[in-house]
């Protein structure tokens, strides 16, 4: 029997709504904002089909039937289209709850399907009712036309609004409130592109300055002159004519800039992702003022001052550690904005890679004082995992890596010379200030960890042809690398080495997923939460481990197939949807889930430090409101439906 005679044999109609479909309506948004002498007209219209289970109300794509469905009983699901082509449920509607409605506002096909997972009956409220109604109530439209597919959207809406009125978050959140045309120096100190390097130099003194802007006579900027670039440029050369020299053969053309408009946090990242010590702030493309890492750091208290604006300055691993410790106090400040956990993350990995980046120099710094030089080769110092993906939370394990030229096998023994102990001197470093040596060795002190390209290349064959759990485990926290310190070309020809392996051994990925899809979201068929049995973490489940990482690998999956070669999770998931691999509305699904999920974990975690505890990403999820558990539990859902999904496509890949 088809599903249509099957509907037939176990549907019922009737003509006109009961009563209860009026208190369903009256209780839920947008028609509570109704009067209610609507009500009586929308029961009058109104009928009733009952559906059995496993039936397909409505299904993608399909033109709108004309009615909005209110569920009086029974359960059905959200279907949206996953990978491949496979339907995969993001959400559920029960008793009270309705769906059906955005396409009678838009015209547009229904986005999602919905299925009935018991006998189901439904309240169908006729198109031509809503339409009439809007013309007196467009609150009704707009409800439609703005509604997020997703329950784990509004939950952790709802979530973050509480977080974010809290007394302790607002602490330190009004500096990264603030926009840069509130602590902007407007008074610039500046020049003529034909002034002379003599008259520069006397501004800077006179004013005892660092640095000027050099602008054109419409006030726009052209480009900075520092009294370092004198002294490169005029001072330290032989056979330089500095009488003939004016500020446009000196000056550094095209700088970087920032509106007034900028949020002050937002400057913060972007200065110290691009080691600027200035930064002028232009309004329709007039200079009105110029920012510093002193403009900037004077609204944070003496120990966060320290944290950015120091770090380039940092002469001690020491000092580098009391940083460090800082970023816990900024990631409270950026959470209690509301901004979105994935932008958050942004944020402290530029800090953790300014770090980082300047513990790399202190160590090289260290080595020529004991009079050990690197050999002439290029090379490119790589972050993996989490750091590679620009996702680091609050204390990273470290996952590094060396590239190199491919030089001939006979320097070895000169290369290795500076650079095992160089590599040692780092990692030690590293731990040192607050990054903890990586369990697996995933480090630049293992010789495993660094080569030349052609020595890359063969670990990466050895990787692809034989995929036991070590090499596919090595492999998901290589396949993020980012350079951080060296020639990044070694890096782009790294990448292709890895687009091309992956096109060609399509297999790996079936492995990859069978490794790294073995374990299920903590939840239970009845939605109740799986904890750990035993051990430290008995009572407790992990967020990181039980949904994030599962987030991740999936996302990585198909963006690797795809030859994708963007690295964080949520640019692969935008490039995924360009390709059409991603439906828009499953994206904005996984990403809903993956911010609620990174939300949850790093709340906790700052928690935990400001109570003087160890941070951990097991949390009790009985200590949680019932409002956070709803959404830890929604998460999880969508997180094992992608684990599906991926699990079906990659098991029918070809190889």
């Amino acid at each position: 029997m088809g599903q249509t005679d099957e509907f037939a044999a176990n549907s019922l109609i009737v003509r006109q709504a009961d009563m209860p479909l009026i208190k369903h309506l009256q209780e839920t948004e947008p028609f509570c904002q109704l009067p209610a002498s609507v009500f009586t007209e929308l029961h009058e219209a109104a009928s009733q089909k009952k559906y059995p289970a496993n039936y397909d109300i409505l299904q993608h794509n399909n033109p709108p039937t004309g009615y909005l469905y209110v569920i009086k009983e029974g359960l059905v699901t959200i279907n949206l289209v996953s990978p491949g082509g496979i339907d995969m449920v993001v959400d559920y509607r029960q008793e009270g709850q309705f769906f059906g409605g955005t396409p009678i506002f838009t015209g547009e096909p229904y986005a999602g399907g919905v299925r009935t997972v018991k006998p189901t009956i439904c309240y169908l409220i006729p198109a031509d009712i809503l339409l009439r109604l809007q013309k007196d109530n467009p609150e009704i439209g707009r409800f439609f036309t703005s509604a997020v597919l997703s329950r784990v959207r509004k939950l952790y809406s709802e979530i973050v609004a509480e977080h974010s009125g809290s007394a302790l978050t607002q602490m330190e959140a009004y500096p990264f409130k603030k926009r840069l045309s509130e602590i902007m120096t407007s008074s610039v100190v500046t020049c003529t592109p034909d002034a002379s390097v003599g008259a520069v130099a006397r501004q800077l003194t006179e004013h005892g300055i660092s640095f000027l802007v050099v602008t054109n006579s419409e006030n726009e900027p052209l480009g900075i002159v520092a009294g370092s670039d004198l002294v490169a440029k005029v001072l330290a050369p032989e056979n330089v004519d500095a009488q003939a020299m004016v500020a446009r053969d000196v000056m550094r053309i095209g700088p970087r800039t920032m509106t007034p408009e900028t949020y002050m946090y937002e400057a913060m990242a972007f200065m110290t992702k691009h080691s600027l010590s200035y930064l002028p702030i232009v309004d329709r493309n007039q200079l009105v003022g110029v920012v510093t890492p002193r403009d900037l750091m004077r609204y944070r208290s003496q120990k966060a001052l320290m944290l950015l604006g120091n770090i380039r300055e940092e002469e001690s691993v020491e000092g580098l550690a009391l940083i460090h410790e800082e970023i816990v106090r900024v990631a409270r400040a950026l959470l209690s904005e509301t901004r979105s956990t994935p932008e958050v993350m942004e944020i402290l990995s530029h800090i953790h890679h300014a770090v980082i980046h300047r513990t790399y120099h202190i160590c090289l710094d260290e080595m020529a004082a004991d009079g050990m030089t690197p050999p002439d080769i290029r090379n490119c110092f790589l972050i993996m995992g989490s750091a590679g993906r620009r996702e680091m939370l609050l204390y990273p394990d470290q996952d590094n890596g060396f590239i190199f030229e491919d030089y001939p096998s006979q320097r070895q023994a000169e290369v290795d010379a500076f650079f095992v102990p160089f590599s040692e001197k780092l990692n030690m470093a590293l731990a040192r200030v607050g990054y903890p040596l990586c369990d697996g060795e995933v480090m630049v002190r293992n010789q495993e960890w660094r080569g030349r390209l052609v020595d890359w290349q063969e670990r990466l064959n050895s990787w692809l042809l034989d995929p036991e759990p070590t090499h596919v485990r090595n492999s998901s926290i290589f396949f993020d690398f980012l350079p951080l310190v060296g020639d990044v070309d070694l890096a782009h020809d790294l990448r292709d080495m890895v687009a091309k392996g992956i096109a060609t051994h399509q297999g790996f990925l079936y492995h990859m997923m069978t490794l790294d899809l073995r374990y299920k979201v903590p939840l239970g068929l009845l939605g109740r939460f799986h904890v750990e049995k035993e051990g430290d973490n008995a009572g407790l489940l992990s967020v990181k481990y039980g949904g994030c990482v599962y987030i991740v690998d999936c996302v990585r999956m198909f963006a690797l197939e795809r030859g994708i070669k963007a690295i964080s999770t949520m640019e692969r998931l935008q490039a995924l949807v360009a390709e059409n691999v991603f439906a828009t509305e499953t994206a904005e699904h996984i990403r809903a889930a993956f911010e609620a999920l990174i939300f949850l974990r790093l709340r906790h975690e700052i928690g935990l430090i400001e109570d003087g505890q160890t941070p951990s990403h097991f949390l009790d999820p009985r200590a949680l409101s019932k409002t956070e558990q709803d959404l830890l539990k929604e998460s999880f859902q969508a997180v094992s439906k992608l684990q599906d999904a991926t699990k079906r496509h990659f098991s029918r890949t070809p190889f």
